[in-house]
C-alpha cells in the first residue's frame, strides 16, 4: 500500500477556479476511463482495474486500492470544481497529480448513471453515493479503496451519444489510453477486462526488465531489438527512454509516446526537436517510434493550458528543445556497426538487420569517434589506408578470396567482401552470415557525415577547377548569386555570373570528385533559391549537402575491386548514422546463418 496521507475534498475559490483552465473532459468512455484512472493513481493506489461492457458505453467500473473518500466528502465529490489536489494558487504551479480541476466527476455524473462506493483505512464500513436522484449517502461493502461504476454514458443527451463509434473502435480507444498510463506508472499494476474477457494485465514492473516487457507489450514485441536506449541529465533536465532506430519507422505517429513528469503530452515544441533529431536519416513521410520521459522542475512546466491536460507549456521552452534534439542527435549518431562482447567475454558480431539490431546508449564522443579516413569514392580507395591495413589483403586464399586476416574477422562488423552484384550491391561475409551492402547508399552517406563536419567548422575546403565551368542559369538563379555570395563560398562553390544569363564555376568542395557534373551545380542553385535567405541555417544547409552527397557518391554500375570494397566497408563501420543514407533509406542489411539455413530448409 502507499504511505500517502489522504486529503479533504474542497470547492474551490471562486478565484482559484477561475484561473484553472476549464473544459469538457467527457467526450467519450476512454476519456472517462483517463479521469478516473489518474483519480485512482493521484490516491496512491497500486493496483487498477478496469472493466468495460460494449466497448464502455454500456458499463464502465473503476477499482482501485487507493486511499479512499470519506463518508462526509462523497457529496463534495460529485460538485463542481472540488477537489483534494489543488488548496492554494502556489499548488497549481508545481502540480505532480495527474488531475486537479476536481470537474471529472461532476462533468461524468451530469451525462450518465454514476455510483461511487469508497472506504478510508479508519472507517468501519465502506460508503456509496449514486448521481441518480438526491445524493445520499448509504453504508455498503468494500475493502479499502474506492470503486466508481458509470452505467449508460449519454443517455441523457441522445445527441452526443451518435457521435460514438462502434463498440470494437471505442473499446481501441480505451486501451490506448490503458497502455499510455502503463507505460508512466510501472509501479501500478493495470487490468482491462471487457466483456468478461481479460484484454491486459500489466503486472508490477519496477525493475528494468519487467519495464521493458511492459514496452514490448504496449508497442510491439520486436521495438527493444530495434531501439536505442536514451539516459542523459543535463542544466536541471534528465531524459530516459527508448527510441527506435530510423530503419525502424512506421507510416504515422501512432506508436510515440512522450512523458513529461509521468504525463502523456503531445507538444509542438517537443515533436520538432525529436523530428529535427531524425531528419536525415528517415524515409519519406516515415515517422520514429519512442516511448521517452523527461524529468524536469515542476515550477518549469505549465499543464493548465488545456482542457485535457495533454499539453503543456514550458518555461524555458528552448532549453528544453535543445536539450531533446541533442540527446536524440547523439544517439542517432552514435549507432554503427561495430563488435560487442558477450557474457562469457568472447567477440561476436551485433545483429546488423534493422529489425534486430542492438540497443545502444548515447556516446558523448559524438563525432569524435570518427576515424581520419580521407575519401576517394570514384578512384583508387585503398591509398586512404596505413600498410598495415593493406597488408592483410595481400593474403589472398583461393578458399576465401577476398578476406584479409581471418584473426580479424571479428573484429569487423561488415565482414568482407565477396562479390558485386549488378554494379548496386556488395555481397559481403561475416561470421554471422551475409552482409548485403548498397554501395551507392553508404557512399552517400559517408560523404554528406564528412561535408557536414567541414561545414560545421567555418566552410567547405574548396577545390580550384583546373577548367572552370560555364553554365546557363534562369534570371531567379542569377539573383540568388548576386545576393549571396559568400554564403555559396561557405557549402564550397566559387560562382560568379558570366553574363545575364550564365554563371563561371571556377571551385567546387574538395570533397566531391572531379569531374563535377553540372547537374549536381543546377540542383544545388535550385536548392538554395527555394530555401532562400534562410538556406545557411543547419537543417536547409543539410538538405543542400544531402543533394552533393547524392551527386558525387559511387554511382550504380561502377565496378569496385575488391580492395576498394572493403575500404568503403571500413567506411561504413566509422561513419555515424550509417545504417541510412541520408535519404533514410537503409545501407546495408544482414542475413545470419540460421536465415540462409531456413530458406534452403536446412535444420542446424
Amino acid at each position: 500500500m502507499n504511505n500517502l496521507s489522504p486529503r479533504r475534498i474542497r470547492i474551490l475559490p471562486t478565484q482559484l477556479a477561475n484561473q484553472i483552465a476549464a473544459g469538457e473532459v467527457v467526450s467519450r468512455p476512454a476519456s472517462v476511463i483517463k479521469e478516473l484512472i489518474e483519480n485512482s493513481i493521484d490516491a496512491g493506489a497500486t493496483e487498477i482495474e478496469i472493466l468495460i461492457e460494449q466497448g464502455g458505453t454500456v458499463l464502465m467500473e473503476i477499482r482501485d486500492n487507493g486511499l479512499g473518500i470519506s463518508r462526509e466528502d462523497l457529496p463534495l465529490a460529485l460538485a463542481p470544481h472540488a477537489t483534494s489536489k489543488v488548496y492554494e494558487l502556489d499548488e497549481l504551479e508545481s502540480l505532480l497529480t495527474m488531475g486537479f480541476r476536481g470537474e471529472a466527476l461532476a462533468s461524468i455524473a451530469s451525462v450518465s448513471r454514476l455510483e461511487i462506493i469508497s472506504r478510508q483505512a479508519e472507517d468501519l464500513e465502506a460508503s456509496s453515493i449514486s448521481s441518480i436522484g438526491e445524493l445520499m449517502v448509504k453504508p455498503a461493502a468494500r475493502m479499502i479503496g474506492t470503486t466508481v461504476i458509470v452505467r449508460d454514458l449519454f443517455y441523457n443527451t441522445p445527441a452526443r451519444r451518435k457521435f460514438l463509434k462502434s463498440p470494437k473502435t471505442e473499446q481501441g480507444h480505451i486501451e490506448e489510453i490503458i497502455k499510455r498510463i502503463a507505460l508512466s506508472h510501472y509501479g501500478i499494476r493495470l487490468i482491462l477486462k471487457a466483456d468478461d474477457r481479460v484484454i491486459f494485465d500489466f503486472n508490477l514492473a519496477e525493475d528494468e526488465r519487467r519495464q521493458q516487457i511492459r514496452i514490448s507489450t504496449c508497442i510491439a514485441k520486436d521495438f527493444l531489438q530495434s531501439a536505442m536506449c536514451v539516459d542523459i541529465e543535463s542544466a536541471g533536465l534528465g531524459l530516459k527512454g527508448y527510441v527506435g532506430l530510423p530503419t525502424y519507422s512506421k507510416s504515422s505517429s501512432e506508436f510515440q509516446y512522450f512523458y513529461v513528469n509521468g504525463r502523456m503530452i503531445k507538444d509542438r515544441l517537443v515533436a520538432h526537436a525529436i523530428r529535427q533529431a531524425y531528419q536525415d536519416v528517415l524515409y519519406g513521410g516515415r515517422h520514429p517510434v519512442f516511448v521517452l520521459y523527461l524529468t524536469l522542475d515542476p515550477t518549469w512546466v505549465d499543464v493548465n493550458v488545456h482542457p485535457t491536460k495533454a499539453e503543456v507549456r514550458f518555461r524555458q521552452g528552448r532549453l528544453v528543445h535543445d536539450f531533446i534534439y541533442r540527446a536524440l542527435h547523439q544517439a542517432i549518431s552514435a549507432v554503427k556497426p561495430e563488435p560487442v562482447v558477450d557474457t562469457v567475454g568472447a567477440q561476436f558480431i551485433a545483429p546488423l538487420n534493422h529489425n534486430t539490431a542492438p540497443m545502444a546508449h548515447i556516446d558523448e564522443s559524438g563525432r569524435n569517434e570518427l576515424r581520419p579516413y580521407t575519401l576517394d569514392m570514384l578512384e583508387a580507395l585503398a591509398p586512404v589506408f596505413s600498410a598495415e591495413e593493406k597488408k592483410p589483403e595481400q593474403n589472398k586464399t583461393p578458399e576465401n578470396p577476398g578476406l584479409t586476416n581471418p584473426a580479424l574477422e571479428n573484429s569487423r562488423p561488415l565482414g568482407y567482401a565477396k562479390a558485386q552484384i549488378h554494379g548496386i550491391y556488395i555481397l559481403a561475409e561475416n561470421n554471422q552470415g551475409l552482409v548485403l551492402i548498397d554501395m551507392h547508399a553508404a557512399a552517400e552517406r559517408i560523404l554528406y557525415e564528412k561535408l557536414k563536419i567541414q561545414w560545421e567548422g567555418e566552410s567547405l575546403i574548396q577545390q580550384m577547377l583546373l577548367i572552370p565551368i560555364i553554365l546557363e542559369v534562369s534570371r531567379v538563379e542569377t539573383a540568388f548569386i548576386e545576393e549571396n555570395p559568400e554564403a555559396l563560398k561557405k557549402i564550397g562553390f566559387d560562382i560568379e555570373l558570366f553574363g545575364e544569363d550564365q554563371l563561371i564555376v571556377r571551385a567546387v568542395p574538395a570533397l566531391l570528385k572531379q569531374p563535377v557534373q553540372p547537374e549536381l551545380i543546377h540542383e544545388v542553385l535550385a536548392d538554395c533559391v527555394i530555401l532562400g535567405h534562410s538556406f545557411t541555417a543547419q537543417n536547409a544547409c543539410d538538405q543542400i549537402l544531402g543533394t552533393m552527397a547524392c551527386h558525387a557518391a559511387v554511382r550504380a554500375n561502377r565496378i569496385l575491386t575488391l580492395e576498394e570494397m572493403n575500404a568503403l566497408l571500413r567506411q561504413i563501420e566509422s561513419t555515424m548514422r550509417s545504417g541510412q543514407c541520408n535519404h533514410g533509406r537503409p545501407t546495408y542489411v544482414q542475413l545470419s546463418l540460421s536465415a540462409l539455413d531456413n530458406l534452403f530448409l536446412r535444420g542446424r
